[in-house]
């Protein structure tokens, strides 16, 4: 279990770099758009207010799954980072709905003024910052397995994209259309509340023991190309953090003895940590029924 931990402390990285990356970006737009009036640019600045939020939520998980387990917590702390995450979600949405009341609230004001055609480039340059602290994470997360981290990089490529969104908007406003700029704002903020709807609904998927049965095909066919697994009674799983912690039931032929019996389930552990990187491996051995 060595190697989980020190994945884990590696991501811890990964999550560094985006709170940095969010603080000095949120900063730059938030200046710019307050001086220089545009909407788009200050909703983008507050999305990634939220970002430093999930990020820290992200890190703070990450530090405490490392914690070994204990005489309460058999099977380690990896499920803190879900609960951070669960956490992260409800303040990321309550700072969506502020953007997109705010965003109304300009559009029926019936402003008329246009930002400068140059905020557009710092939204540009913010993305392309942001692009490549998302190929850095996307790398990271690859090699350390961290789900977490995938999850963190998935939400800086879509800032990226929000950003681009911005850049969008204030071009438009130059050409007659100054609301264009307040309608971008407002896709920012939806986008947000998409984003802790996701994490939301992901968190509770995963609290709740929920498992994609997408998956399950894949753990029953790596099991049952093993040698003595005569049948899969029963295969379950269910995430534990990063984890997948799994039960499976196999029946395997009624003359072998215990030593035989065990080594098959010593052979499942390694098969399925090998392919399907999972370490939590509960093995039940029952005879098949010979008619």
């Amino acid at each position: 279990m060595v190697d989980v931990y020190q994945n884990i402390k590696a991501g811890e990285r990964g999550a560094w770099v985006s709170i940095i990356s969010y603080l000095i970006l949120s900063s730059f737009k938030l200046t710019i758009g307050y001086l220089f009036l545009s909407s788009a640019l200050k909703a983008d600045g507050l999305n990634n207010l939220t970002d430093i939020v999930a990020s820290l939520a992200v890190l703070i998980g990450l530090k405490i799954s490392r914690k070994p387990p204990d005489s309460d917590h058999a099977y380690g702390h990896f499920r803190a980072e879900t609960v951070a995450a669960l956490i992260a979600s409800f303040i990321m949405a309550m700072v969506g709905v502020q953007v997109l009341v705010d965003g109304v609230q300009s559009l029926f004001a019936g402003r008329e003024e246009s930002p400068a055609l140059w905020t557009a480039g710092v939204a540009v340059l913010c993305a392309v910052v942001m692009y490549f602290v998302y190929r850095y994470n996307i790398k990271l997360s690859r090699q350390t397995g961290s789900q977490a981290l995938k999850a963190a990089a998935k939400d800086n490529l879509s800032d990226a994209l929000v950003s681009i969104g911005a850049a969008v908007g204030i071009i438009g406003s130059q050409f007659g259309m100054p609301w264009l700029d307040i309608v971008a704002a407002l896709a920012v903020g939806l986008i947000i509340c998409k984003t802790a709807w996701e994490i939301l609904s992901e968190s509770m998927h995963r609290l709740t023991d929920g498992f994609d049965e997408k998956e399950l095909p894949g753990l029953r066919q790596t099991i049952e190309s093993i040698d003595g697994v005569e049948h899969i009674k029963d295969i379950k799983a269910r995430v534990n953090g990063s984890q997948t912690l799994l039960d499976v039931v196999i029946e395997v032929q009624p003359d072998l003895t215990i030593i035989e019996s065990h080594d098959i389930t010593d052979e499942i552990e390694a098969k399925m940590e090998q392919v399907h990187n999972i370490r939590y491996v509960h093995v039940h051995v029952e005879p098949k029924n010979i008619k």
